[in-house]
């Protein structure tokens, strides 16, 4: 890829980046994560990798405006254009497609090519340890959800039905994402993140649960009858 070509992309992906969640920062954090795992593989296009890896969030800012929208198809869409329209190869600019088509947590589109699937390990890297705890928080933040949910009187550790907090995100995506990898060097890396996650969850649960109860008890112990 020549220099031009890079900054060509760089600056498109810069361009659609809104979300604090999925930055640019974001985006580079994935694209050295993809190159580090690509040393570990064989036969990958690098090329292809570099412009996936950059422009895999470029439609995020349509999926905050409206949660139904899928980020990957639409990311994928405006790549493909992107690409065709900048003089582009077709063939190149298809396989960046599916890149970015299926980079999603997703279990219905799974990734094919070795740099799909570097792109997904990648990405979801930045999901696992303190990083994805830091910004699932910014994230849950930015569409208004609650760290957590109190049911009967009890704080939720997040795995109840329909309930939608940091701690839910946390059961739902962040706990069990360590067995989706596709390589080995993406698994080796995640696994080196999990126990500081699992402890960070573990800890605040702890915080935040340790005198709810009995601190409503108190409270409801001082409360004179009407």
């Amino acid at each position: 890829m020549t220099k031009n070509n890079y900054l060509l992309i760089e600056n498109y992906m810069k361009k659609c980046m809104s979300d604090a969640a999925h930055d640019q920062e974001h985006v580079y954090r994935v694209l050295f994560m993809a190159l580090e795992i690509a040393r570990f593989e064989n036969d990958v296009n690098h090329d292809v990798l570099i412009t996936a890896s950059l422009l895999h969030d470029i439609g995020r800012d349509e999926q905050l405006k409206d949660p139904s929208v899928c980020h990957a198809k639409v990311g994928s869409e405006k790549a493909y254009c992107f690409l065709i329209e900048n003089g582009f190869d077709e063939n190149f600019a298809n396989h960046v497609k599916s890149c970015i088509l299926t980079h999603r947590y997703r279990k219905n589109t799974p990734p094919q090519t070795i740099e799909a699937k570097i792109l997904f390990d990648a990405d979801k890297i930045d999901v696992a340890g303190l990083c994805g705890i830091a910004r699932t928080l910014l994230y849950k933040g930015n569409v208004q959800a609650p760290l957590y949910i109190v049911n009967d009187g009890k704080i939720s550790k997040g795995d109840g039905v329909g309930e939608v907090s940091f701690f839910q995100e946390y059961k739902y995506k962040l706990e069990n994402i360590y067995d989706r990898f596709f390589t080995e060097r993406g698994r080796q890396i995640a696994a080196k993140r999990r126990k500081d996650a699992e402890i960070f969850y573990n800890n605040l649960y702890g915080e935040v649960s340790e005198f709810y109860e009995s601190g409503n008890e108190m409270l409801f112990s001082m409360l004179g009858k009407d």
